[in-house]
Parts: structure tokens; C-alpha cells; sequence
């Protein structure tokens, strides 16, 4: 039986390499630099001298995700993706906590790196998106202009949930999350497809290809770090978001998907609508467009129109 199941994984994952292999994709590069002493992987599609686009992705995710939105870009750029800390091919912390600010003093080095003296275009996806609006309130001069796809922040919390979300760290902290792993890397996409019944089965193939890696046991594992489902012991402060969202100089265009509202994974839908337009409201030069037919993961729901979204503000 397990012989005939890996059987079936080959063949499955073999014709997912087919119809994957006709669809022709931009080719990128990969590149690994030091930044804060953690060796960081960055991809690049692109000539080295267009104009640069920086694209920063989600929580668990990788920056292979923005393949789809790239190859539909009808512009000459340089774009620039670096796999987060602990994501991907970049190198894992080594802490058990990942934190927000490190995120922001990262992205502030890398910017440093491939673009020290010139204000740069940023688009973040959902984590991504988060980073990018409020480093670019605390770093108005350095952002030129911010696309932020599904990242309109999480659910606002209270000081009552202080003692609760403590205990739930330190429950966390004596009981560390793992990952899931799985016996073939078609399985790696069908997973992939569970959570996004929307996802192709070209797209699924080519990202459980970037997404997921052979362990010492022969099975599929997420290219991801497990301190990453550890919880941050730190309410999140809407207020302090929204600040720095106020300080932000740069146009900002906020795409949304039709059905999850920004990862906020609130079940009234005008309610979450009406939410997303009270935050942007907070940004003095905003705007919100909403892809049809997307979900949270739009960038691989309908990469064709977020790309134009793109390229049509930029």
C-alpha cells in the first residue's frame, strides 16, 4: 500500500512537472547577502539596471509567490524579493519568538543595500504589507511609493486580553508549535490547494516546488521555521499602526480581495469593508481598489489584474 501511494505521488507530482512545464515564466536569480548576521536569501527577475521594484511577502509564505504577478507585468523592472528571516531560503534566527521590528530593521538594510541614496517602491503582501506601511510611516523619505496587497493590519485587541494571550506564550514556550510534513511534494500542493480552492494546478505545483523541502526522513517539510507559529506575547495596538499610517508621505494603494477582507477574517463582509476604509483613511494620500474573483492569496488568484493594479499606479 505505501509503495503504491508513493507510486501515485510520483506520477501525480510528474504530471504537475508537465503542465507546469508550459506555461513560460520570467526567470530569476537567486542571491544571498548578510543582513543583521543572518544569511538572507533574495531573488531577483529582471535587468540590474530597470527601475527597481522591492516585493515583500507574507507570513509563511516566500518570495517565490510573486512569480505570477512578475511574469505578468508588461514593464522592463528590476525586482527585487528577499525571503524573510526564517522563511524560505534565508537563514532561521535561532530564537524561539520572531518579532515585528525585526522585520522593519531588516527591510531598512536591505533597502540600504540595493538602494542607499533613492526613495524605492514597495509592494508587501499581508505580513509584507504590514512591514512596508509602517516602515514607511517611521521612514517617510525612503518610500516613494506603497502598494500593500491583503495587508490592512489584524483585528484590533484589548487590554483584558493581556492575561489570556501571556499564558497562551507561555503555554507555547513549554509546548513549541511544529510544522506538518507530508510524504510527496504533490501532497505539499494539494494542501496548498485546500487552503485556496482557487489555486491552480500549475501555480500549486510550482509553489510547493519553493515552498516545501526534503527533511533527513525523506518527508516534504515547509520551508519555514516553527518558531514562526509562536505567538507574540504583545497585544496588537491598532492605534499605534494607524499612527504611524498618518505619517506616511508616499501614495499608497491598498488592493483588497473580493472574499477575505485583508485578513482581518471577519464574517460580515461590509462590516470588514467598512473597517478597511476606516484604517486607509488614516493614510493622507490612499486609495483602495478590490480584485474580483481573489481571495487573501490574490497575487496567485488573479495575478493578471494586481499587476495591472500595479504598474497603473507606479
Amino acid at each position: 500500500m505505501k509503495l503504491r501511494r508513493r507510486l501515485y505521488n510520483c506520477r501525480l507530482a510528474l504530471n504537475f512537472a508537465n503542465k507546469f512545464a508550459r506555461f513560460k515564466m520570467k526567470p530569476f536569480r537567486s542571491e544571498f547577502i548578510q543582513i543583521r548576521k543572518l544569511r538572507y536569501h533574495v531573488r531577483h527577475w529582471g535587468r540590474e539596471d530597470a527601475p527597481k521594484i522591492f516585493m515583500l511577502h507574507g507570513w509563511m509564505d516566500m518570495s517565490a509567490s510573486f512569480q505570477f504577478i512578475v511574469d505578468c507585468l508588461q514593464r522592463d523592472w528590476h525586482v527585487i524579493a528577499p525571503d524573510w528571516r526564517g522563511f524560505g531560503l534565508s537563514e532561521w534566527s535561532g530564537n524561539d519568538t520572531y518579532w515585528f521590528p525585526d522585520y522593519l530593521a531588516d527591510l531598512e538594510a536591505i533597502l540600504k543595500h540595493y538602494s542607499p541614496d533613492s526613495a524605492v517602491k514597495l509592494i508587501g503582501h499581508s505580513l509584507g504589507g504590514n512591514v512596508a506601511s509602517v516602515y514607511a510611516g517611521a521612514r517617510p523619505h525612503r518610500v516613494e511609493k506603497l502598494v500593500s496587497l491583503e495587508g490592512g493590519s489584524l483585528l484590533e485587541s484589548s487590554p483584558e486580553q493581556a492575561p489570556g494571550r501571556y499564558a497562551q506564550w507561555l503555554d507555547q514556550d513549554n509546548d513549541p508549535p511544529g510544522l506538518r510534513t507530508y510524504a510527496a511534494q504533490a501532497e505539499v500542493a494539494a494542501r496548498l490547494q485546500k487552503n485556496n480552492p482557487r489555486l491552480t494546478d500549475e501555480r500549486a505545483a510550482f509553489l510547493a516546488q519553493h515552498w516545501s523541502a526534503q527533511n533527513e526522513q525523506g518527508e516534504w517539510a515547509l520551508m519555514a521555521d516553527p518558531a514562526h507559529r509562536k505567538i507574540s506575547p504583545y497585544l496588537y495596538r491598532l492605534d499605534e499602526v494607524l499612527s504611524c499610517w498618518g505619517a506616511i508621505t508616499a501614495p499608497v494603494l491598498m488592493v483588497v480581495g473580493e472574499f477575505p477582507l485583508l485578513g482581518l477574517r471577519m464574517s460580515d463582509r461590509k462590516a470588514g469593508r467598512a473597517e478597511i476604509e476606516f484604517r486607509t483613511a488614516a493614510i493622507p494620500n490612499s486609495a483602495i481598489k478590490t480584485v474580483a474573483g481573489a481571495g487573501h492569496m490574490l497575487q496567485h488568484d488573479q495575478p493578471e489584474e494586481v499587476a495591472r493594479l500595479i504598474e497603473e499606479f507606479l
